[in-house]
This record gives C-alpha cells, sequence and structure tokens, in this order.
C-alpha cells in the first residue's frame, strides 16, 4: 500500500494527465458516480476515473499499479453482482467511450467499451442491420458480449461473442492488445465467455446481419392460462424458423395504455414471440396465441432498437437474479414454471422469464467457454423492487425457483444472469474443461488477479 503522500501525489497527477474527470471520495459528485444499476451495492472506491478515450485507461491501468490497487472496470453498470464496482479499488469508468462506427459494406461495427445495446441498436438500424444483443437497452455491450450475449436475435445469429470479430484491450500491464482470430487467438478465445478477466475492452468489433424488418407480438394472459401459453408457445419455437425468438414471462401488469385498468398492479402471464422479418409472417406463426383468449395484445412490425427498450427496469432498484438452464420444456416442467409464478413479489417490476435457446445457439461453435449453449430452454428468475423490507422475500423467491427447475437442469449457467454464487457455479458456467486453459490466460495477461471484480478465473 502506497504512502498518503505518494497517493496524494499520484491522485493529483491523474487528475492532470485525464481528459475525463478523476472522482475521489471526498468530491462532490463521487457519489453519483458510484451509483450503479442495482441499489443493493453500495461499494466504494479509492477512485473512479470517468475515461474519454483508450489513453485515458492506460493511464488510470498505470496509476492503479503503481499503488498496488485493484481494477473495477464500469460499463454499462449493469451487472447483478455490482462488478463495476469494488471497495477500495480504482474504477476505470467507460461511460464517456460510447460512440458506435458502422460499416455497412463490410457488416461490421466498431463499439466503445462504454456503448449501451441503445448506442448500438439506434446506429445500426437506419442501415437494415443487427447483431445479437441483449433483452434490455441499458446494457452494456462489453460486459455482454465478453460474457457471451444472449438476447431476442441468438437462435438467428448465434450469441454475441459468436459475431466477436475483435476486442482492443488495456492489459494489467497497461498495454494496448489486440485481440482475434489471426492475433493473440488464445486471448481471443478466452474473451467469448471469460468476461472482463483479462483486461479493459476499449473497443470491440462485432459481425451485422441484415435484417431489414423486425416483428412482434404481444399478448397479456390471466395467470390461469400460463400452462397454456407456455404449451402454444413451445410449439411455435419447435416448428418455427430460427428467426423466431421471445419468451414467455408473468409480471406485474403495467401502467401502459394497452393494459387494462384492472390488470395493472396484478400478476399477469405474458408472451412476447418475436421474429426477424416481417409483419404477415410473424402474424402467422403468432397465430396459436392469437387464438388463445387473452386480455391485451400488440402485434405488427416494430423497429428493433424499440422492442430492446420494452422490457427495461429503471436503474436504482434493488435486484436479485438468476437461472437454470435446462434440457427441455416437458409439461412437468411447465406446470412447475407456472405454479412458481403465484409466490412472485407484485406488486413489483419483477419478472419471471423463460426462453428458448437452439437454433443458432445450439449450432454455434462449441470450443468456447459456454457450455450453457446446449441448454433447450433458460429459466431466469429477475427479482426487482423497491422497499429494502422486501429482501428477504425476493430473495428467497429467486433461490425458490431455482430449487424448483433444477431436476431438470443441464448444470450449465450463463454467467451473466447471475451474481455472486460462489466458484461451483463459475465453474458451471465456464466448464470444467475450460477453466485450466482459462486460468493459463489469466496468467498470461493478469498474473496479478488485478482484474477481479467479476466471476474471478484465477491465475494458475
Amino acid at each position: 500500500m502506497a504512502s498518503p503522500s505518494k497517493a496524494g501525489a499520484a491522485l493529483a497527477a491523474l487528475r492532470e494527465d485525464l481528459t475525463g474527470d478523476v472522482f475521489a471520495p471526498s468530491d462532490p459528485g463521487y457519489d453519483g458516480a458510484r451509483a450503479v444499476f442495482n441499489a443493493m451495492i453500495d461499494r466504494r472506491p479509492a477512485v473512479i476515473a470517468q475515461c474519454a478515450g483508450p489513453a485515458d485507461v492506460v493511464r488510470t491501468v498505470r496509476f492503479a499499479r503503481d499503488l498496488d490497487l485493484r481494477v473495477a472496470v464500469r460499463g454499462g453498470g449493469h451487472s447483478v453482482a455490482g462488478a463495476a464496482l469494488g471497495d477500495g479499488a480504482v474504477v476505470v469508468d467507460l461511460r464517456r467511450m460510447h460512440g458506435v462506427s458502422v460499416d455497412p459494406v463490410a457488416e461490421a461495427v466498431r463499439v466503445e467499451g462504454g456503448a449501451t445495446m441503445s448506442h448500438l441498436d439506434r446506429a445500426t438500424q437506419p442501415y437494415g442491420l443487427a447483431t445479437t444483443g441483449g433483452r434490455a437497452s441499458t446494457t452494456g455491450v462489453g460486459g455482454l458480449v465478453l460474457g457471451g450475449g444472449t438476447g431476442w436475435l441468438d437462435r438467428a445469429f448465434g450469441y454475441a461473442c459468436d459475431n466477436l470479430l475483435g476486442v482492443e484491450l488495456v492489459t494489467a500491464d497497461a498495454e494496448r492488445v489486440h485481440a482475434s482470430a489471426d492475433e493473440n487467438p488464445e486471448l481471443f478465445w478466452a474473451l467469448h465467455g471469460g468476461g472482463g478477466n483479462f483486461g479493459v475492452a476499449t473497443a470491440l468489433t462485432l459481425r451485422l446481419h441484415e435484417m431489414p424488418e423486425f416483428a412482434i407480438a404481444l399478448l397479456l394472459y390471466l395467470p390461469q392460462l400460463g400452462r397454456d401459453v407456455v404449451r402454444v408457445f413451445r410449439e411455435i419455437v419447435a416448428t418455427g424458423p430460427d428467426e423466431v425468438s421471445g419468451a414467455v414471462l408473468y409480471l406485474t401488469g403495467p401502467p401502459e395504455q394497452f393494459v387494462p385498468a384492472e390488470l395493472v398492479g396484478k400478476l399477469v402471464c405474458a408472451a412476447l414471440l418475436t421474429y426477424a422479418g416481417g409483419e404477415e409472417e410473424l402474424r402467422r406463426l403468432a397465430g396459436p396465441l392469437l387464438a388463445l383468449p387473452h386480455e391485451a395484445e400488440i402485434a405488427g412490425a416494430m423497429p428493433y432498437a424499440d422492442v430492446q427498450c420494452m422490457l427495461d427496469a429503471p436503474p436504482g432498484q434493488r435486484n436479485y437474479w438468476s437461472a437454470e438452464y435446462v434440457t427441455g420444456m416437458p409439461d412437468e416442467l411447465a406446470a412447475v414454471y407456472c405454479a412458481r409464478a403465484e409466490s412472485m413479489p407484485v406488486p413489483t417490476s419483477t419478472q419471471h422469464l423463460l426462453f428458448p435457446q437452439g437454433g443458432a445457439v445450439a449450432a454455434g461453435p462449441h470450443e468456447y467457454p459456454l457450455p450453457c449453449r446446449d441448454a433447450a430452454w433458460a429459466v431466469h428468475p429477475f427479482a426487482v423492487w423497491e422497499d429494502p423490507a422486501d429482501d428477504e422475500r425476493a430473495v428467497a423467491w429467486v433461490r425458490d425457483v431455482r430449487a424448483d427447475v433444477r431436476p431438470w437442469s443441464t448444470g450449465a449457467v450463463y454467467l451473466n444472469f447471475i451474481g455472486d454464487e460462489g466458484r461451483d457455479r463459475v465453474r458451471a458456467g465456464l466448464g470444467e474443461g475450460n477453466l485450466f486453459r482459462l486460468e493459463k490466460v489469466k496468467r498470461a495477461y493478469d498474473p496479478d488477479n488485478v482484474f477481479r471484480f467479476n466471476h474471478n478465473i484465477r491465475p494458475v
């Protein structure tokens, strides 16, 4: 640990050198700078550096290493585990670095490390191009992609990291490196699911796909129809093209114009069918869902970037999420999933999600450390609430969902969907056979485990 005089002098020099702003605990604006999506996370970094470009990132990492401080990386700040912050750490805050450059001829896009899905989707949409993103517009692109990246388009285009062409990285030695299939290929492999363990991703290049149209059907049902909704949705996905995706979910009826007043604030079951194509085919595919008695519907063409905002939860609420990846969706499991909705915390922003995999996810590159791609479905309890008095109830409900569906679990998990659930879950998310290889990459690029505020891979 550096002496106070050395630390003070180093901080003053960092303030002078950085183009962006620097916050220490005594500075005005520090508390605002450390606020993240999940209000349950209350950590106090030593320094927050809001970097304006790669040079600022290099300078900040060098500052941290000179003072023997650990480094946390903030992109979207959306991690339920609070990976963007660390007590006593230096935070490399990338939010000012959110530029997106689209190359429509090459069908590729370069995304800076602090960009969110909204930045990416709004930039590519005018060209009729898209790539797999998350299911919320506020999610950071960097954390999503490096952790794998599942979303409404993954059955059509694969996981987000399956479309990764290159990463610009600042390592723990404050060196700038580039990783691709041809350059630092072992590091590039590790960045397909290994998360932020190996450095600060200042930019990513992603493959784009033609998608001139996008359409959805969103229907609300009384909760007692849930089993029928799951059965019909399951059949549509099983018999439809890979461009079909979406989710069945239970949620609190939102105060939206299309929601009947008597359902606002009440438990409802919803089906969201997404289609990477036109409205006519979407309506044909959604026919069986439309035929079920429903209380509200929205069906038709909709810009993909707008769909990405539909399930956005407001920041500053309390969050606890988890997931189980299951081998299939038999009637017995569907019944268990639906029954657990009865104890879901309502009214809150909590969502009880069930969504399909398959398609390009299952057909994608199996050499990457993402064993969850072989599962047929994912059950994703996503608890979001405001009152700390509800903490115990909400966390218990998420854990109950996991326990209910565990008999059908593949054992694998997508790490971006979980908080700190222990080393065994990290191992399950990466795959036992991949872990030693990942640890070797970690030793090569971060032997001192400077980047540890994540689902951590320890150096061998």
